[in-house]
């Protein structure tokens, strides 16, 4: 981002409220080209609720979001799908589709509306499957696939989209170890390439290895955000989670581990 480029993501003041409680306040926070945010809280503090006022989803109680300088209402579904990908929660197929055809709906937002996809949207979709480990299974049914082979579709189609901001709530989600960390690596690649990564994550000490920014989301709406290095340390997240926790370093390798 050079000086005269608005952040990438902005957040100003924000308010978020449902159901009567408190879930986020004050909150304000700018995010730059090739920064990774890791938002951690514990269950119910609302984290993928602050996730989908960031991406848009949901209108803040108050405050602003602002994707790349301007409200969401400014720049339309379209545009802004061009801008922020997302990735949720849950994934569902209700009609028939290859792994294929879901990848290649990552590049839905760059078409003109009855265009078909060009050879160039079909290159990229398939560049994402090999870069989630699913080119084998281009052909297969989505709704045939297991969780976690269904995670890493998700994730393709997140990345054939090639939104400059992407947003992610639990994206380890049925994933098995060495799939978590080639998740992780492949969003490290791409934020060293120049993206913005926002994701809900449950392992601090990946939110360690992988974040270069860190929020807390505690169950008061109260948060704290900073450099992941300096917020994520045993007594911060001892307090976040409720629960003591140990910081334990083998080999330059970070965890923390109930007390």
């Amino acid at each position: 981002m050079n000086a005269s480029s608005p952040p990438r993501l902005a957040v100003e003041a924000l308010y978020l409220a449902l159901g009567g409680r408190t879930l986020c306040r004050d909150l304000s926070l700018t995010l730059a080209a090739g920064e990774t945010l890791a938002i951690l809280g514990r269950n119910g503090a609302g984290k993928s609720t602050l996730l989908a006022a960031l991406a848009g989803l949901r209108p803040p109680s108050a405050g602003r979001v602002l994707l790349s300088g301007r409200d969401y209402a400014h720049w339309g579904t379209k545009a802004a799908a061009r801008l922020r990908g997302w990735l949720g929660q849950r994934q569902e197929d209700p009609f028939p589709a290859t792994a294929l055809e879901v990848a290649l709906s990552g590049r839905h937002p760059h078409l003109a509306r009855w265009q078909w996809e060009s050879a160039a949207d079909y290159a990229v979709a398939r560049a994402a499957l090999r870069e989630t480990g699913l080119e084998a299974l281009a052909e297969r049914d989505a709704r045939a696939l297991s969780g976690g082979e269904r995670q890493r579709l998700a994730l393709a189609a997140l990345l054939a989209q090639e939104a400059p901001l992407m947003l992610l709530d639990e994206p380890l989600t049925h994933l098995d170890l060495n799939h978590q960390i080639a998740a992780l690596e492949t969003l490290a690649r791409r934020a060293r390439a120049g993206a913005t990564v926002v994701m809900v994550l449950h392992d601090p000490g990946l939110a360690l290895r992988y974040a270069s920014r860190a929020l807390l989301l505690y169950d008061d709406g109260n948060s704290a955000t900073g450099a992941a290095a300096e917020l994520l340390r045993a007594e911060t997240l001892s307090r976040l989670y409720g629960h003591p926790l140990l910081y334990a370093e083998a080999e330059g390798r970070v965890a923390f581990v109930p007390g």
